[in-house]
């Protein structure tokens, strides 16, 4: 007996270990530690955290020793606040780095506006909204920027994400008809798709063409539910435990991992669970995500 045959790569985020949004939290851990960890558990690789180094050479060293790879790195974009030259700039610098260490893609958020890294602000009930205007000024950027990706071999996956201008089903529908499917893609998550509209599936199906990274974080419905109660910004909702690692939420993962599989999804999926590690212990929940996602795959 073996597993279905699938060009599908695991790997996971290194939030779980250091968070980037509030950088004392796990600061203990380093990259090297994560990433000795994530091999330890059987990962093929890791995202780029801002733990990592900015230095290509140490950290393909440290990546060849362990056999592990980069698939993809977070990019905070300011195309509507800051224009089109300044983020080039920046996001070519971006994507030279990913080359060099051998990535499949550049993970895109519009952070204009965003509340994610605010602490006193409610996310449930502030989030920006972006004007005709501002959605045109982001996509023609996004357009551009696609470009930059695809002549590095990236691609740019765009991420909705909860507390910024692109959040909901109906506000990644629209950006993704005005940009060009050659050069913008979907990166479809989970957790902040369902946090924000209580389904998961409309989006993977919707947008399955436009697909090119996945990122599988969980819910705890109960947790949630407090938030909302209690308006919590998205900082202090994913410290009061409103995310985990698939397998120990709310969200069907064996319907969204066949759903992939059938639709001959080739990227990566990558576990990913904002949570304070004094209370989840990363190694733990990394085998704990590991092994439920084993757990999806069929044999023949």
């Amino acid at each position: 007996m073996a597993y279905e045959v699938t060009k599908i790569k695991y790997g996971i985020a290194p939030i779980g270990w250091r968070n980037d949004d509030i950088p004392e939290i796990g600061k203990e851990n380093t990259y090297k530690q994560i990433l000795s960890d994530a091999k330890l558990v059987g990962y093929e690789g890791t995202e780029v955290g801002g733990c990592y180094p900015t230095d290509p050479k140490e950290l393909n060293k440290e990546l060849a020793l362990r056999g592990m790879r980069i698939a993809a790195q977070w990019f905070s974009g300011y195309l509507i606040r800051d224009g089109l030259e300044k983020s080039k700039e920046e996001f070519t610098k971006h994507c030279d780095f990913l080359k060099a260490v051998g990535a499949d893609v550049a993970v895109y958020s519009e952070q204009t506006k965003s509340i994610q890294g605010m602490t006193d602000v409610c996310v449930y009930t502030e989030k920006p909204i972006y004007s005709e205007e501002e959605f045109k000024i982001l996509a023609d950027g996004l357009n551009i920027l696609g470009e930059i990706a695809n002549e590095r071999g990236l691609k740019l996956c765009y991420h909705h994400h909860m507390g910024t201008g692109i959040q909901t089903f109906e506000e990644t529908k629209k950006l993704m008809e005005l940009t060009d499917p050659n050069k913008v893609y979907l990166l479809y998550d989970t957790g902040h798709i369902y946090v924000s509209d209580k389904e998961y599936m409309p989006l993977l199906e919707n947008f399955k063409d436009r697909i090119g990274h996945v990122h599988f974080k969980d819910v705890r419905p109960n947790k949630l539910e407090e938030a909302e109660k209690n308006n919590m910004s998205f900082l202090n909702s994913f410290l009061h435990g409103i995310f985990t690692v698939p397998g120990d939420g709310h969200i069907n993962y064996q319907e969204v991992y066949d759903y992939l599989v059938d639709m001959g999804y080739e990227g990566w999926i990558v576990v990913e669970a904002e949570q304070d590690p004094k209370i989840a212990n990363p190694l733990e929940y990394a085998i704990k995500g590991f092994n439920y996602m084993q757990s999806l795959r069929k044999f023949k």
